[in-house]
């Protein structure tokens, strides 16, 4: 259906379209009458005014761009409700776009987000290498952007997260006083700047028991999803390698990795404990249920849709950090004696 626009009022009553965008903001130098006739005009013929356009002329759209790394899992859709939450309250829409983990596909949803003109980006990455110079371009043109859960290590950027590096170093120490000494680690792509902070909190914390880690036959670089996870642990016993424990970047990895080891025979928690980072609804729904590092999402994206509105209202505001408190959840995957 065609969209009327003030032209076709103008058309319809002959006269100019100057008049009839003046009468429909009730300007005061626009008779009575030729109000009435513009008002009157705009219900025949069905008027609705074009708010992105409206809020052009002042400068703002009224809409903020919301970029994730990935919708598979509820990890996602958990913060956006939190960002969603906020920002509706504040009479700003949202526009969600997935990355896919791709960083290409990124780059494009990051111009996609300036071509549709939004207020302000929140963003998850899937890349904080590959497209640090978009992150600073638009940094420099004054677009407000918030950062959550994977950052842009080393810029300056407002950012929600949790403590990655310590909050995996206790998630191994519990494992280690419950007796696992073996405990390998599936790691996350290198352009995650999470990645790196789990294996230094895993690598730590097995240090503090000198228990050895063996690079090629403890730490394993995975893809993102169930498949990888699997794949693991396939490698894991068909190559006979020595372990008790694994400790995975997310649930979707070590949810691969839990299913395929009992494919193979293996039992959990009896000979292998599993244990993960993301904390979503897919580590209480699996069997047995997930040992898990859960962070606050909801919190997060309400958290991350505060500060895009304080840069919106104030750009020159400081570039806050927040870091929130995540929950170590152990569960039946880890041999806890009292599961949730």
């Amino acid at each position: 259906m065609k969209h009327v626009t003030i032209k076709d009022i103008a058309r319809y009553l002959s006269i100019s379209v100057s008049t009839v965008s003046r009468a429909l903001v009730n300007d005061k130098n626009v008779r009575k009458e030729t109000k009435e006739k513009v008002l009157e005009a705009a219900r025949i013929l069905e008027y609705k005014p074009n708010p992105i356009a409206t809020n052009l002329k002042y400068g703002h759209t009224n809409t903020v761009g919301v970029i994730v790394p990935e919708m598979v899992t509820p990890f996602a859709s958990k913060v956006v409700s939190g960002i969603q939450n906020v920002l509706y309250a504040n009479g700003i829409k949202v526009i969600v776009a997935d990355s896919g983990e791709d960083p290409e596909i990124e780059r494009e949803n990051l111009k996609l987000m300036e071509h549709f003109m939004v207020d302000g980006i929140i963003i998850s990455l899937c890349s904080w290498r590959k497209n640090a110079e978009d992150y600073r371009r638009l940094q420099k043109s004054e677009m407000p952007m918030v950062f959550y859960d994977r950052i842009p290590h080393g810029l300056d950027v407002p950012q929600v997260l949790v403590d990655d590096y310590r909050k995996s170093f206790f998630l191994i120490e519990k494992l280690i006083l419950g007796g696992r000494k073996r405990i390998v680690h599936i790691q996350g792509p290198d352009d995650i700047y999470n990645s790196q902070e789990r294996l230094r909190g895993y690598m730590d914390a097995m240090a503090k028991y000198k228990l050895p880690v063996e690079a090629d036959s403890m730490i394993f670089k995975a893809g993102m999803t169930f498949e990888a996870g699997a794949e693991v642990a396939e490698t894991l016993v068909k190559k006979g390698i020595g372990f008790d424990a694994v400790f995975a970047f997310t649930d979707t990895l070590a949810i691969g990795v839990m299913n395929r080891l009992r494919e193979l025979g293996k039992k959990i928690p009896e000979e292998v404990a599993v244990a993960s980072f993301s904390g979503t609804e897919l580590s209480t729904i699996v069997y047995p249920k997930l040992t898990t590092v859960e962070p606050p999402l909801l919190q997060m994206g309400e958290k991350a849709a505060e500060l895009i509105l304080e840069k919106i209202k104030n750009p020159d505001c400081p570039n806050r950090k927040e870091v929130l408190n995540a929950e170590i959840r152990m569960r039946e995957s880890s041999g806890n004696i009292h599961p949730e």
